[in-house]
């Protein structure tokens, strides 16, 4: 794995076609401040589409980077993830991003590495790191071909299995 250190922000704006991510967790950062005003309003007041997670995707998107996320859920699925499909069909999709579910039942069979990445120009893998309840600790990276071939192989198998967010519905 590759000792250096990329900053999101300069990935996403140095990729040139595309920028895969796959999540694979029932639960990130519990103590996020949006997920917590969620759970206790049930409503996205306060979450801007102007926040510049969204700005970075809907540059990246105007410059013609294909941006796709899928993302592989427990069902019943968690809050987190209930807080996280809100959030998609409220501000991921309309800056850009293409999203897509897929249950863990139907991913038995497919061969996935095991942490969550970012492929950006299948050139460039990023994984994340978290502990158990859900918390960031850390990324590495890989500019290994055959890491990268995995990773990309793997999208690719659970983005064709996978449902698109507007006919997904919450089980």
């Amino acid at each position: 794995m590759s000792g250096k250190v990329f900053r999101f922000a300069e990935l996403l704006a140095s990729a040139k076609f595309s920028a895969i991510h796959l999540e694979m967790r029932d639960t990130y950062t519990p103590d996020d401040p949006k997920y917590l005003a969620w759970r206790a309003t049930g409503t996205l007041e306060g979450f801007g589409a102007g926040t510049a997670w969204f700005d970075l995707i809907r540059s990246a998107v105007a410059r013609g980077v294909a941006v796709r996320r899928a993302r592989l859920v427990s069902e019943p699925v968690t809050d987190y993830i209930r807080f996280e499909h809100a959030v998609t069909g409220r501000h991921n999709i309309p800056a850009g991003e293409q999203v897509r579910w897929l249950s863990r039942r139907r991913a038995s069979d497919l061969a996935l590495p095991g942490n969550d990445f970012w492929v950006f120009d299948d050139r460039l893998v990023r994984f994340h790191h978290f502990s158990g309840d859900g918390h960031a600790l850390d990324d590495e990276f890989s500019e290994d071909p055959s890491v990268i071939k995995l990773c990309v192989d793997a999208f690719e198998a659970v983005w064709s299995c996978a449902v698109d967010h507007a006919d997904h519905a919450l089980r």
